[in-house]
């Protein structure tokens, strides 16, 4: 018996995850398929991988030391493909992309149209989900590409910003006096809504501006959705940064009120393994986008 890189893959996401559950759902199989491509990977080396505590996976050392060779594997099997299709001299193939649900308004529905157009035997897959998820999924090669709202943090990536995502402190419409008076140390000390990842760049962001006052929020609720965090804010639960264009329909709606201290803005950038600049389907991908985002300019992680 064997490895096979769909088993690779599978192990080195519920690494990610911690659980098994939610690997399988991330990759689009079933639980039952989840678990035997562990227990493959685990038989084929004669290696324990996981210790199972409770509902969760924990990475035993050399699980630990599995999991980075197998994630480099899995880049160089993504190298390997794009070196093929190269050679083959056709542009064609599925490219994988990753972006939030919030990023309806980036203009990354009409490069994907647009690139069906100019290149219809190039598949596209999308796939939603955080912005830190993103990341590690093109590491690890369950993503070709992704849109990531946060900074160029990644040497091993290439990145193109293609706009800024302007953000705000708003909360309840009721605590309107209360938010537009409050200083730092008031802000901080009203009740928060905050995020259960703390590699998210809403999570970055609040910790950039308070962490580095010597200020705590007072977290009474952490969400994973964007919209159930809005609704909250608006039932009266607490205070959270809000995107710019979500605070002008609230503000029409009288839903809530904007702390005048904080106007921060974060990019939101394209991504991908620095080794696969020269993948026909990034190409393809960055070819089309250009003429969707115009002022789309190359960034490092030395930049910000």
């Amino acid at each position: 018996m064997q490895i096979d890189l769909v088993q690779l893959k599978t192990f080195v996401v519920a690494a990610e995850e911690q659980h098994l559950t939610r690997a399988a759902e991330r990759l689009h199989i079933s639980l039952s398929a989840a678990s035997a491509h562990v227990r493959n990977v685990e038989e084929c080396l004669d290696i324990q991988l996981f210790i199972r505590a409770n509902r969760h996976l924990e990475l035993t050392a050399s699980g630990k030391l599995i999991l980075g060779q197998a994630k480099l594997l899995l880049n160089e099997a993504a190298v390997f493909t794009s070196f093929a299709r190269e050679i083959k001299g056709k542009t064609e193939g599925l490219l994988v992309v990753g972006a939030s649900s919030e990023s309806t308004s980036s203009g990354l529905s009409q490069v994907i149209a647009k690139m069906r157009e100019r290149h219809p035997l190039i598949g596209v897959d999308m796939r939603v989900r955080h912005s830190s998820s993103t990341r590690q999924a093109i590491k690890n090669g369950e993503l070709d590409i992704g849109l990531i709202l946060g900074r160029p943090i990644d040497t091993d990536f290439s990145y193109q910003q293609i706009d800024e995502v302007a953000f705000r402190v708003v909360g309840p419409v009721q605590w309107k006096e209360s938010i537009e008076r409050a200083d730092w140390h008031e802000l901080a000390r009203m009740p928060w809504l905050t995020t259960a990842d703390s590699n998210m760049a809403y999570s970055v962001l609040l910790k950039e501006l308070f962490s580095k006052r010597g200020l705590e929020l007072n977290s009474v609720v952490r969400f994973d959705n964007a919209a159930v965090a809005r609704s909250l804010m608006e039932s009266g639960v607490g205070m959270m940064l809000m995107r710019e264009e979500h605070i002008s329909i609230g503000l029409k709606q009288g839903t809530l009120a904007v702390s005048p201290l904080i106007h921060e803005k974060m990019p939101i950038l394209i991504a991908h393994m620095r080794n696969r600049q020269d993948d026909p389907l990034i190409q393809a991908f960055h070819e089309t986008a250009a003429s969707i985002w115009p002022n789309a300019k190359s960034v490092s992680p030395n930049e910000q």
